[in-house]
């Protein structure tokens, strides 16, 4: 069996495809029911936030599990498999490990460095434990991963490199300003009462906002946080409770409005935020044209900030991601042990022609390259004589100019802050365009981490998840010959009890003393035969390629596989047993990273 992972997150698809996606509790539920239940996959669990969603499972074909995970993905989020395709990633054995290792560590997060994901890495393992969907393979993955993001977060600064997604929405909204004056003495409304919006209301009291009104469906649980926030030490500040149907009079007196709730439709709509404004401007709220429309600007995506708006999707996507085994221009058998499919130059030390090949063989295509270079010559040498024609008739080569952008007016200053941290989104995309407000939302988030520079520790970070991919790799290594070198170690016994009782039957009148140490000798005798090769062959199948080293042993000494199957079985079963306790996060690392 081998450890593979499907999947989609901010870095290979735009919010717009990932709000469509995203998983609720019961459609995450179906999701590992369904993918355990599939023939390839053996365990399973799901990794889903705001920013990514992964399926990881423990299957026993490639190509198979690829299809049959990125099918199961398309038909849980509701996205269908040709438009999803060009989204999904695919990371495989040791890459597959990597992968995981550098989400436990921030390093893949918007926000690199933040610490929210390991609470919900341990929110998925849980999940697949209870489910009983992780066996030995994930539950050492998920549990080895949340050691490695803690010994990051302790050996290294990441956290300097890292903040919480709430300080750095909180900072794009001030514009850069030192969040804590901006913030100081304005009034602020905040949507929701899970663990973002209770992490939010926090860092908006630290901050000193004067105010804070909590508003949530169930009035409990506003209540309980708006206690908290006044009588706590550290966030000593007047706080109260409000019902949903509150939000619209309450944006009328709010400063900074945070949202972040489950809900699956919009909670903020443009008009609501357009009725606010005008309650407390005394005007209509204008409709700004949005920057880059005119003047070529564009967002941290490469796209102008109105197309973002709008949600428009990338223009050339990524090649597909459903592979088949006939005909697979990529030869598995030669490739190293781990590696990822799509959206990286390479893999594994397969070239970029390779996976062309492949791509285009996705497609049931196929690749001419001479056509296509001859092509490109021709066209070359067409638009070189043109050139040179119009080099005779005007003297010189034409130059080709962009046209001056048209002067924008100048946007008004926000009277109303508004940070969106749900997915999908809480606030209509379309607040972007009213005069008087600034919206801050994911896609947003996302341009601007893309430009945050990276810290000097986030290098230690990555060399530590090169170091712990090498060692979960030996140590599975290991673990996947302990169950045959028990079954010869129990095959051994085995024979020794038969020799002795054999001795018993040849000689009845041995006293008990004597039986006791012939018993003793022998079994040292055999000890002592099995304790260097058992040994070595572990070291051995630590290594890199040492895979082969268990069905060595197994032909050798003519074990029993369905012996060695119920050792396999009993080793499995008492890995999932293993609880997390170890790793349980406090409320700022459990939420919608």
């Amino acid at each position: 069996m081998s450890l593979l992972v499907v999947g989609l997150s901010h870095r290979s698809a735009p919010v717009s495809v990932l709000e469509r996606a995203s998983l609720n509790e019961d459609d995450r539920i179906k999701l590992l029911q369904d993918t355990v239940a599939a023939e390839p996959a053996a365990e399973a669990a799901v990794l889903a936030t705001c920013n990514r969603i992964e399926l990881y499972a423990d299957v026993d074909k490639f190509h198979a599990g690829v299809a049959e995970l990125s099918t199961l993905l398309a038909q849980h989020s509701g996205v269908g498999l040709d438009e999803l395709t060009p989204y999904l990633y695919v990371h495989y054995e040791d890459r597959a490990v990597h992968h995981l290792f550098s989400v436990a560590c921030g390093l893949d997060s918007m926000v690199v460095g933040e610490g929210q994901i390991l609470g919900q890495i341990k929110d998925s393992l849980a999940r697949a434990q209870e489910l009983h969907t992780a066996g030995r393979l994930l539950n050492d993955l998920f549990q080895q991963g949340l050691r490695v993001g803690k010994r990051a977060h302790s050996e290294t600064g990441i956290d300097r490199a890292g903040q919480s997604l709430v300080t750095f929405g909180l900072e794009q909204l001030s514009h850069g300003a030192d969040v804590e004056v901006w913030a100081h003495g304005k009034r602020a409304l905040v949507i929701g009462a899970g663990s973002m919006s209770s992490l939010a209301a926090a860092t908006l009291a630290r901050a000193g906002v004067g105010e804070i009104v909590i508003a949530n469906r169930t009035a409990e649980r506003a209540e309980r946080l708006a206690r908290i926030l006044s009588e706590g030490d550290d966030t000593h500040v007047s706080a109260r409770a409000v019902p949903m149907d509150a939000v619209p009079a309450e944006l009328t007196r709010a400063d900074i409005a945070v949202s972040c709730t489950g809900a699956t439709g919009l909670v903020l709509t443009a008009e609501t935020i357009a009725a606010a404004l005008e309650g407390r401007t005394g005007a209509p709220a204008a409709v700004a044209e949005p920057v880059g429309e005119a003047s070529g600007e564009t967002a941290g995506d490469g796209r102008t900030p109105a197309k973002a708006a709008r949600g428009d999707v990338r223009e050339t996507p990524l090649p597909p991601a459903t592979v088949g085994e006939d005909g697979c221009p990529l030869d598995l058998a030669t490739v190293e042990a781990g590696f990822s499919l799509l959206g990286e130059s390479a893999v594994a030390g397969i070239d970029a022609a390779a996976l062309e090949q492949h791509g285009t063989w996705v497609d049931n295509g196929t690749v001419d390259r001479r056509e296509a270079a001859e092509g490109g010559v021709e066209a070359d040498a067409e638009l070189i004589t043109a050139l040179a024609a119009t080099a005779a008739t005007a003297g010189r080569v034409p130059e080709r100019r962009k046209p001056e952008p048209a002067p924008l007016a100048p946007r008004p200053e926000p009277v109303l802050y508004v940070l969106d941290l749900a997915m999908p989104r809480d606030v209509d995309a379309a607040v972007h365009r009213l005069a008087g407000a600034r919206l801050v939302d994911i896609e947003s988030l996302a341009g601007a981490s893309a430009d945050a520079p990276m810290a000097a520790d986030v290098d230690q970070v990555r060399r530590i998840v090169s170091d712990e991919v090498a060692a979960f790799g030996a140590a599975q290594r290991a673990a996947h010959i302990t169950p045959t070198v028990v079954a010869l170690r129990t095959m051994a016994a085995d024979v020794v009890s038969s020799e002795i009782a054999r001795l018993e039957g040849r000689l009845p009148g041995l006293d008990g003393k004597h039986r006791a140490e012939i018993t003793q000798t022998v079994r040292r005798v055999v000890d002592k035969l099995l304790h260097a090769p058992t040994v070595r062959v572990k070291q051995l199948a630590a290594e890199p390629g040492g895979a082969g080293y268990a069905d060595a042993l197994r032909t050798l000494f003519d074990l029993d596989p369905e012996t060695v199957a119920s050792v396999s079985r009993l080793h499995g079963g008492a890995a999932g047993a293993e609880h997390t306790d170890d790793f349980d996060q406090n409320g700022k690392n459990r939420g919608p990273a």
